[in-house]
């Protein structure tokens, strides 16, 4: 499960520059330069309506970012465009969204296995390998949910459930695991657990990029803290500096 790439041998994971993305008469990101690294371990941090969720779902492509600006650009990985489920294959995409509402009615399993083909579940059309099941177990053992394997998604809990979509991300072993608000709606104990996790995942090699509000979610193997505000990056720097008291007031 060691992700065990040269990230020398790559360009920057995510690279904007200059780009001002606009939602109806609002700058929701206003000329972001911003570069992160592959394998890097990066919190993305703000206030509501910072412009946090706008930022990672114009690198999911959900939302396509107005060039006002000469030059600007945003590659992931040096390419400008990318096929969606290709892109999902390099990044590991985690939303907060309730993963019930998405996969009712299949095992945690095949769940797990369904991030092969990036489908709310498997069909009977799509053909499962042996390589596959043998991928999905090793993830799902990694994230300490094996045990769930033959239970339903309705009969688990919303931690464990966000647990079973983040291995459903690893089985493609994602250059990074892109997270959006990770432990949103989880209860304290879940939240830990789900932090552990990531901590494991990202000493094995995969670089974690997470978007949140909440400062217990930077796990320790997390360096870099990128603080934004009205839509613009207003600091960007290591976590021991930026993390004060003074700064996060001011944010």
């Amino acid at each position: 499960m060691m992700n065990t790439v040269d990230t020398k041998n790559y360009p920057p994971l995510i690279e904007y520059r200059n780009l001002t993305l606009v939602r109806g008469k609002r700058k929701a990101l206003d000329n972001i330069s911003l570069s992160i690294e592959v394998g890097e371990n990066v919190a993305i941090l703000g206030p509501n309506g910072a412009g946090k969720s706008s930022l990672i779902k114009t690198i999911t492509r959900e939302l396509h970012v107005f060039e006002e600006n000469p030059g600007s650009y945003l590659r992931i990985l040096g390419k400008e465009r990318w096929n969606i489920t290709e892109l999902r294959n390099q990044l590991g995409i985690v939303s907060p969204e309730p993963v019930k509402s998405r996969f009712y009615d299949f095992t945690c399993f095949e769940i797990v296995l369904s991030g092969f083909f990036s489908s709310a579940g498997i069909w009977a059309y799509q053909e499962v390998t042996a390589e596959m099941k043998k991928k999905a177990k090793e993830v799902m053992k990694l994230m300490r949910i094996a045990h769930l394997g033959d239970t339903s998604i309705d009969e688990i809990s919303t931690g464990e459930s966000r647990l079973v979509t983040i291995a459903r991300a690893l089985v493609n072993d994602p250059l990074a695991m892109l997270l959006d608000e990770p432990t949103s709606s989880l209860d304290p104990q879940a939240a830990r657990t789900l932090r552990s996790r990531l901590s494991k995942i990202a000493k094995q090699g995969t670089g974690i990029i997470m978007i949140t509000h909440n400062l217990s979610d930077i796990i320790p193997e997390i360096q870099r803290v990128i603080l934004i505000r009205g839509g613009k990056v207003v600091q960007d720097g290591d976590k021991e500096s930026l993390l004060t008291a003074s700064t996060l007031s001011d944010l």
